[in-house]
C-alpha cells in the first residue's frame, strides 16, 4: 500500500482533479412526536478531487450532520448527493470513505497494530496487513505497535484512528473535529502531521470550530449559518503550500482569520 502522490506546483499548491462531491438542494429534517427540527436547508456545494475543505460555523449549525450525510451515515430528507457521479450508497460499497471522529473509539483489548488493522480484518483484506507497518511509521507511531490504548496519549490515539482510516486507502477522508479534545500544542502538531500525510493525495472534508485551524489546513472554508444550516460563505484560502505553524505569522493568515470571524459573528445566534 502506498500513499499515492500527485505532482505539486512550485508554489506548493496541489493541482485539483474534477468534481468529486456534488450536493444540490440538500435538506435535512429531524422529526419527533412533538416537533420537526430543520438541521440543513438548501445546501449546494461542489468539492473537487484532492481538495481540503473545512466546514466552519456556530454550534448546532449542521456541520456534523452534513459530513455524515456525505458519508452515508445519516439519510438526507431531500436533495441530491453524488460521489463521482454515483450515489452515496455505491460510494460506501466501493469503500471510498475514511472516517475520523473526535473520539478515536479504539478497542482497549487490541494493541496499536491491531486497532490500525481493524477495518482490514473486518473487510478481509489480509493482503494489505503488512503495509500497515509503513502506515504506522508515516503517522509517527513506529515502535508503538504493541502498545495498548490505555498506554497512549490523546494525540497518539488520534494517530491510530487516522492510520485505521487510511488503511483502506479511501479517496475521501471525512474528519469530524478530530483534534478538538487535544491540548493546544498537540492540536497544532496534529494539524501539521495531517498536512504532511495528506499532501493533496485525497479529498478531505474537515469539521472544526477553530478558525485558525481551518485557515491553516484548508484550500477552502465553507461557513454555515446558524440552524437551519445554509452556506453563508465559501472562502478560498490562497496561501501557498506547504504550510506550518510559521504560516500563522503571515499577514494574509490574519486577514483570512478576520474575514471568517466576521461571517461567524454574523451568523452566530441567527435563526430562521
Amino acid at each position: 500500500m502506498t500513499l499515492h502522490q500527485r505532482p505539486r506546483s512550485p508554489q506548493g499548491t496541489n493541482p485539483l482533479g474534477g468534481e468529486q462531491i456534488v450536493i444540490r438542494g440538500l435538506h435535512k429534517r429531524y422529526r419527533s412526536a412533538r416537533a420537526t427540527q430543520t438541521a440543513l436547508r438548501d445546501v449546494n456545494l461542489t468539492i473537487r478531487s484532492g481538495e481540503f475543505v473545512s466546514l466552519l460555523g456556530p454550534s448546532g449549525c449542521g456541520k456534523t450532520t452534513l459530513l455524515k450525510i456525505i458519508g452515508g451515515l445519516v439519510p438526507r430528507s431531500a436533495g441530491e448527493v453524488q460521489i463521482d457521479g454515483e450515489s452515496v450508497d455505491r460510494a460506501l460499497k466501493a469503500r471510498k470513505f475514511g472516517f475520523v471522529f473526535q473520539d478515536p473509539t479504539l478497542l482497549p483489548w487490541r494493541d496499536v497494530a491491531g486497532n490500525a488493522t481493524l477495518l482490514l480484518d473486518i473487510t478481509g483484506q489480509k493482503e494489505q496487513l503488512a503495509a500497515v507497518q509503513k502506515l504506522l511509521e508515516t503517522v509517527g507511531l513506529k515502535g508503538f505497535e504493541a502498545f495498548f490504548p490505555a498506554q497512549l496519549s490523546g494525540g497518539m490515539k488520534q494517530r491510530v484512528a487516522l492510520a485505521r482510516a487510511l488503511a483502506l486507502e479511501p479517496e475521501i477522508l471525512l474528519m469530524d473535529e478530530p483534534f478538538a479534545a487535544l491540548d493546544a500544542i498537540t492540536r497544532d502538531r496534529m494539524g501539521e502531521e495531517l498536512l504532511r500525510i495528506w499532501d493533496g493525495t485525497r479529498t478531505v472534508i474537515f469539521v472544526t470550530h477553530s478558525i485558525p485551524e481551518a485557515v491553516l489546513l484548508s484550500d477552502r472554508v465553507v461557513v454555515l449559518s446558524a440552524r437551519p444550516g445554509r452556506i453563508r460563505a465559501d472562502i478560498r484560502i490562497d496561501i501557498p503550500r506547504p504550510r506550518s505553524t510559521e504560516t500563522r505569522r503571515s499577514s494574509n493568515f490574519a486577514d483570512y482569520e478576520a474575514e471568517l470571524r466576521s461571517y461567524i459573528e454574523e451568523t452566530d445566534g441567527a435563526g430562521n
